[in-house]
């Protein structure tokens, strides 16, 4: 039996009877990542690593959620289940399956270097792993950490020098909060988004190390020359931008190694910077597991596909509703994206076998 299989409602378990990142609404939910294509309203109940909890409720509301710390395993319906870092956010998790001796690891989004706002992506092994692909092109290869800031931190200086505000556009969970945790606060205010500082606040209570931050209201009019304002990409070119007077734009993200991109954007600067692996990481990380079958999700699934089988992997290609966040505000990549999965179940990789027709209903959460 495929221990996960792809239905309507998402990735499902047959054995354990619960869905990964499911997009409708199902009984119960192993949550990889507090992003919206992945983390969806109206599950009965939702199981997810302790660090997204904070994330989840404030964007979910009151939910039913059970927490486990990474590498923590629970077991339903003789199915065990643990989460394991994916360093793509906070709380971000890979999802480890076990049962009848067949181990499968469904990865989520993941990044492969430590960025220092959450726990960095440990290779999982596993026989069967469900790998994104957001960045599966051999051209996408992303400057090293101490490039990109010295890169930022340049261009805000520079800016500030001349007197005029830096508004660096980027998604307002995780990539803001990797931008506080490097950028050289000495340079001057930095002022955040009203989508981006509740956020801030739960990876301060998660312990992790951000600069102090303003809401606009807490600047004085004109004051704004030396501030860096971490805004998401929803914000340009809305009333809201009118008060910094004469700024300067960049935006924040992988898709900025294209320059049709930036070019569409319309910003003064494009930073590339992801928070998932590029080309070389995603092999790094595929080799990491000693998978021998490999499913491959959204993105550039049939480039990925064809390099794996030419590797001697059994390797294919499935259809799912996830999305990109980076380009979640105002779509402007060229990504073959999410299709709508088929009407019937449809397993990974082989003919369907019929799902378990088994309920999962134990207190406080999905597993016990």
């Amino acid at each position: 039996m495929n221990l996960i299989v792809a239905r309507p409602e998402g990735l499902y378990c047959p054995p354990g009877d619960f869905y990964i990142d499911p997009w409708r609404p199902v009984e119960s939910a192993i949550i990889t990542h507090g992003h919206s294509d992945h983390s969806r309203a109206g599950h009965s109940r939702y199981l997810a690593h302790a660090q997204s909890a904070g994330i989840l409720r404030s964007r979910l509301g009151e939910i039913t959620l059970q927490t486990l710390p990474y590498g923590e395993a629970v077991t339903h319906n003789g199915v065990r289940i643990s989460l394991h870092p994916a360093g793509h956010v906070l709380g971000s998790a890979q999802v480890r399956v076990e049962h009848g001796g067949e181990v499968w690891v469904a990865s989520g989004d993941y990044k492969l270097e430590d960025d220092g706002t959450c726990q960095p992506f440990e290779p999982v092994p596993c026989h069967t792993f469900i790998t994104e692909s957001t960045f599966g092109l051999p051209i996408y290869r992303w400057p090293s950490q101490a490039e990109l800031f010295a890169d930022i931190n340049q261009w805000w200086r520079t800016n500030a020098a001349a007197g005029r505000a830096s508004v660096l556009f980027c998604y307002a969970f995780g990539k803001a909060q990797r931008i506080l945790h490097r950028v050289d606060a000495s340079i001057g205010p930095i002022v955040a988004h009203g989508a981006v500082e509740p956020l801030n606040r739960v990876y301060r209570e998660a312990g992790v190390h951000l600069p102090a931050t303003l809401t606009v209201a807490e600047v004085a009019a004109g004051a704004f020359g030396q501030a860096l304002v971490l805004a998401p990409p929803s914000a340009q070119g809305t009333p809201w931008m009118r008060r910094f007077g004469f700024y300067s734009d960049g935006f924040a993200s992988g898709w900025m190694l294209l320059r049709g991109t930036r070019r569409r954007r319309g910003v003064d600067r494009g930073f590339v910077m992801s928070d998932h692996a590029d080309w070389p990481g995603l092999q790094r990380a595929i080799d990491g597991t000693g998978a021998s079958r490999v499913f491959v999700t959204h993105g550039s699934v049939a480039v990925m596909v064809r390099w794996l089988q030419e590797r001697g992997l059994d390797a294919q290609g499935f259809k799912t509703e996830y999305g990109d966040e980076d380009m979640a505000d105002q779509a402007a990549a060229p990504v073959d994206q999410a299709a709508t999965p088929t009407d019937h179940d449809q397993p990974v990789g082989a003919p369907q076998a019929a799902p378990a027709e088994t309920s999962l209903r134990p207190s406080g959460g999905i597993a016990s």
